[in-house]
């Protein structure tokens, strides 16, 4: 992929890998057939434990009550005919309880166990894949589809 530089910029975001029964909480943008994992932007001053802490309360409510970052990845995309170059930080999160009822209108949240999120359309593909060999091997990660 050609990048205009000019009018490009990098986007760092935090993702929250929440688990119980077995299972992975994601989410998407209502209309898309595409998944991620829940959180989000981080703001300028703000650390990643932070930035996850606010979004998870935001987009779902939930306190988070424990976090570790597991790794990360880039990659680059195009949506509405724009291109996008995002850094994930992912950390393994526990809250105070589970819920997947969204406090924002455009998300939903489900949750998948891990064979479910193989085969779903979860997006980066680069993390879905590194998030399941994590699963298995328990070693930090860093996945670049650059």
């Amino acid at each position: 992929m050609v990048v205009n530089m000019k009018k490009s910029k990098i986007d760092l975001l935090v993702r929250a890998i929440i688990e119980t029964s077995g299972k992975i909480m994601i989410c998407r943008k209502k209309g898309e057939k595409y998944f991620f994992l829940p959180g989000g932007h981080m703001e300028f001053g703000e650390s990643g434990e932070n930035a996850l802490k606010r979004e998870i309360g935001e987009e779902l409510g939930l306190r988070i009550t424990k976090c570790s970052l597991i790794g990360g990845s880039e990659h680059l995309f195009r949506e509405d005919k724009k291109e996008y170059h995002e850094i994930n930080l992912v950390f393994r999160a526990e809250t105070d309880r589970i819920r997947t009822e969204s406090r924002e209108d455009h998300l939903e949240f489900f949750l998948l166990n891990k064979k479910q999120l193989a085969k779903n359309n979860f997006m980066p593909k680069v993390l879905k894949v590194a998030i399941l060999k994590w699963f298995r091997d328990g070693k930090f990660f860093w996945a670049s589809q650059i």
